[in-house]
């Protein structure tokens, strides 16, 4: 007998950015009859201003993608019902990874950082990714991208004070452990095994997480028996949350979402 369709949602949010990044997308799916739920990350559960100044933060800079996957996991297990998994970025591959663990009723990895083992030598995705990286500096002290690092690696090709706008609103600082961990086991992916349904999405314009590598990453599930579907947007960038086509976005997501009733 199959599954009726959870109702419940659990945004996952990326590295770099404040969960209130969601906010939009949660009263949209709210509007059409789901609970919607935005755990921000550990010592992030304050505003982005606070963040900001809080900068170097020594406990933000303490967070692992291990623990940080587990940390999501107890939420999950907290609820009434399986939920809808939606991540972005860091959070589109704790997606893939909560899947694996049977943790979601289905999912959607939007601009999924890839899980390890999936790489590409894209001039773009070195260049966005090197800065965060943080090598030859102290892993004790958290990585604040300045405003020219945010105009390439998140809002490239939008208006100079929407960029601007952005930046003050949701850029924070970020823990380069985790940035680090994602070329680790603990983003390791057995692509075989079977999974709840999942959507990976991509932009074209995405200089963080180039449509190429969401493309590789979806080509690597093998399970026949599996759904796995992708879907390339034409002109979005990796601050595709919040750009002015959000909704058309969130709209196939959510309509994915209901075509997938019962299927699991």
């Amino acid at each position: 007998m199959k599954n009726a369709q959870s109702k419940t949602v659990v945004f996952i949010t990326g590295a770099f950015v404040h969960h209130s990044c969601w906010d939009k997308w949660k009263t949209y799916f709210e509007a059409n009859g789901y609970k919607a739920i935005v755990p921000p990350w550990p010592h992030k559960n304050k505003s982005p201003e606070v963040l900001r100044n809080s900068h170097p933060n020594a406990e933000i800079a303490s967070n692992r993608l291990r623990e940080l996957t587990e940390y999501f996991a107890s939420i999950i297990n907290g609820l009434p019902e399986k939920p809808v998994l939606i991540g972005h970025s860091i959070g589109g591959l704790i997606v893939q990874l909560l899947l694996q663990k049977g943790l979601g009723s289905l999912g959607v990895a939007i601009h999924s950082v890839p899980p390890q083992g999936i790489f590409t030598f894209k001039l773009s995705f070195l260049k966005a990714g090197w800065g965060p990286l943080g090598f030859f500096s102290s892993t004790k002290k958290t990585f604040f991208m300045s405003f020219a690092q945010w105009k390439y690696a998140f809002t490239n090709g939008m208006d100079c004070e929407e960029q601007k706008e952005a930046y003050y609103q949701f850029a924070i600082p970020e823990s380069k452990l985790i940035v680090r961990d994602t070329i680790t086991s603990a983003a390791k992916l057995n692509f075989e095994s079977p999974h709840p349904p999942l959507l990976l999405t991509s932009g074209s314009d995405d200089n963080t997480i180039p449509a190429s590598l969401n493309y590789s990453n979806y080509k690597k599930y093998k399970h026949s028996n599996s759904i796995t579907e992708y879907k390339e947007f034409k002109g979005r960038n990796h601050f595709v949350l919040g750009q002015s086509t959000w909704k058309e976005d969130a709209h196939y997501i959510l309509e994915w979402i209901r075509s997938q009733a019962n299927s699991y």
